[in-house]
Order: C-alpha cells, then sequence, then structure tokens
C-alpha cells in the first residue's frame, strides 16, 4: 500500500520562488503528485513549548504555524494556501529543511528546535536532512575531513598566515566561512594590493575565521555540482562563470550547462558517500573543480531543475524514493 504523508517544508517565502529553477519546489511538486499532503512554515513562527503533559509526563513540543498549499507550474500563479494554523510538527511524518543559508546562530537554533522532533514513530517526523549533521557539518568546514580530496586550504583568523599562504601560492580565494551564494567570494592575485584591506574589513566586521584556498584556473571551464541522494552520485550540472566574475554560482550570474560524472569525481563520491548516508545527509550537492572537491552542501542544496532538464533525471523522485522506504521499513508498509 503506498504510503500518505503530510509533509511540512521550513522554508523562506514560497511566494518568491524561481518555479524554473527553485529545487524546493521540485521536491514539492514531486510529494504533491505522489497524493502528499503539503504544508509550508517559516523559521520566525518556530516554537518550543515546555513542559507540555503527555500522560502525567513532561514533554517538549515543537510548533509552527503552518500553511495547506496545492502547487502548479504556472508561473505568477504557482502556489494556493490554506488558512494558517499552528500545528505540532511531531504530528507530521516529513520535515524537509530547505532554508537557505547565511549559517549563522539563527540557522544552528533551528536545528536544535527540529532536534525535538526528528525521528520516526509516534510524535517524531523524518527530518531531511537530519538537523544534527546539519549544524555539525558546516559545508565549507565539512570538506577538511577529506584532506586527499581538497585543494591546498588555509583556515584562520591569523593575518600572517593568510600572508604566507598567499606567498606560497600566489594566487588565492579568500571566502567566509558562512556565507552562500558566493556571496563575500574574492580572488586575490599575488600582485593584488587590496588583500590587507580587504582582511581589516572583513575581522572589523566579524569575530569568524575566513577560509583561504589556492586558485583552481580549472573553474574557468566551470565549478561542477554533483548531486548525492543517500551517498550515491545521481548525476551532475557544469556552472560556468560569466567573462566579469571569477565566481560561477548561479545567484550571481553562472550558466548552468550538461556534464557528464569523470572517474575523479565518482572517486570523490564513493570517499565521501559512506559518511553522508550515515548521518541522515540525504540530498547533498557537492562542489567540484576539477580534481578538487571544494564544499559539500546539506543545508539547501539546488540544481535538481537543471540535472532534470539537461540529463532527464528525476532525482527529486529519487530522494521521494528514499524518504518513503525509510518511512515504510519503519511502519511495516512496504
Amino acid at each position: 500500500m503506498a504510503l500518505s504523508l503530510d509533509v511540512a517544508v521550513q522554508m523562506d517565502p514560497l511566494e518568491h520562488v524561481d518555479i524554473n529553477g527553485d529545487s524546493t519546489f521540485a521536491l514539492m511538486l514531486e510529494a504533491q503528485a505522489r497524493g502528499h499532503r503539503l504544508f509550508v512554515y517559516e523559521v520566525p513562527t518556530l516554537a518550543l513549548e515546555e513542559g507540555v503533559a503527555d500522560r502525567g509526563t513532561a514533554a517538549m513540543q515543537v510548533s509552527a504555524s503552518v500553511r495547506p498549499v496545492t502547487l502548479r507550474r504556472e508561473k505568477g500563479n504557482h502556489a494556493s494556501f490554506g488558512e494558517a494554523i499552528r500545528r505540532n510538527l511531531g504530528d507530521m511524518d516529513v520535515i524537509l529543511m530547505r532554508q537557505d543559508p547565511p549559517f549563522d546562530m539563527a540557522y544552528i537554533t533551528a536545528t536544535h528546535l527540529l532536534d525535538h522532533v526528528h525521528g520516526t514513530g509516534p510524535g517524531r517526523a523524518l527530518v531531511v536532512n537530519d538537523p544534527r549533521w546539519v549544524r555539525d557539518s558546516p559545508e565549507k568546514l565539512l570538506v577538511t575531513h577529506f584532506p586527499q580530496l581538497m585543494p591546498p586550504t588555509l583556515v584562520t583568523w591569523d593575518i600572517g598566515q593568510i600572508r604566507a599562504f598567499r606567498a606560497k601560492w600566489r594566487d588565492i580565494i579568500v571566502k567566509p566561512l558562512f556565507g552562500n551564494g558566493g556571496s563575500g567570494i574574492f580572488r586575490i592575485r599575488e600582485d593584488d594590493q587590496n588583500l590587507n584591506a580587504l582582511l581589516e574589513m572583513h575581522f572589523v566586521r566579524s569575530r569568524e575565521p575566513l577560509m583561504i584556498q589556492r586558485y583552481e584556473s580549472a573553474v574557468k571551464e566551470g565549478d561542477k555540482r554533483i548531486i548525492l541522494v543517500n551517498g550515491e552520485p545521481v548525476g551532475a550540472i557544469n556552472r560556468v562563470p560569466s567573462a566579469e566574475d571569477h565566481r560561477s554560482n548561479m545567484h550571481v550570474g553562472g550558466v548552468a550547462h550538461k556534464i557528464g560524472l569523470t572517474e575523479r569525481d565518482r572517486e570523490i563520491c564513493s570517499t565521501i558517500g559512506p559518511f553522508l548516508k550515515e548521518h541522515g545527509l540525504l540530498f547533498v550537492g557537492i562542489d567540484v573543480i576539477g580534481n578538487y572537491l571544494t564544499e559539500i552542501n546539506v543545508t539547501s542544496p539546488t540544481g535538481l531543475q537543471e540535472l532534470a532538464r539537461f540529463d532527464g533525471v528525476n532525482a527529486a523522485a529519487l530522494i521521494w524514493d528514499c524518504i518513503e522506504t525509510k518511512l515504510g521499513a519503519e511502519s511495516g508498509e512496504r
């Protein structure tokens, strides 16, 4: 018997998504096509209530102001909402955690709240991705646990160390650890006199360290986004930077192209795949430049709609197959 699920999607405002590019929209359309009931809510409506009585035993309850929603692929008319109600998220079957970074304390706090409901069985909802491992897997820092896969890299507050790294590698990339969409990423060449000013500007505004990496000229040919579902690669797209920018992120003008997986890509995936699967990181997008892994995106990965257009791969369906299998195994459904 097919599962019929209540699915809550924690996301930025659905009204503003690009229906032809947004991966969350693709996931929701697939869920709706399978007969699942969709609800949306935004992080600021989350609430953790202490001491709710459950047969005389104190318990924690996480709720949110959710809106039932019906979707259609019609630009400007893509969503119809029902009345917002406050609902215990433990009564849902699935929660998709899909709000965009920055990965700041607000984001981290939301993962702590979802820890109280993540799981299967009564009073629990399967959160995708596992909130604990989203919290413990910052997308740039997680890569450092696989040093054999990454380019030369430095993470530090120490300006002297940064200067020494540039002196060694000459052409470097400077990026904040917890940004997204290519924001705040700079290329600094050997003769660039802006490094000191850039470091001063960053450390005046932030207490966070920076990540410094050797510039990889292969990025001119594209920054490959590989989609993994439950630790297995299902396809890739190539994001090529514009002539005016060194960054390939589509948010800043990068253009997506069709591309296949190389032997090195598969080696990278086979190395990190078991970790992702073991820790409930079901939907992941990794970034590969040339032969090097640069990021492991676990918060709100993108690329599903581009992959479907280029290769005909319905990764959203593969993700829901995996979710339904996990829930079916728990409930006895097959």
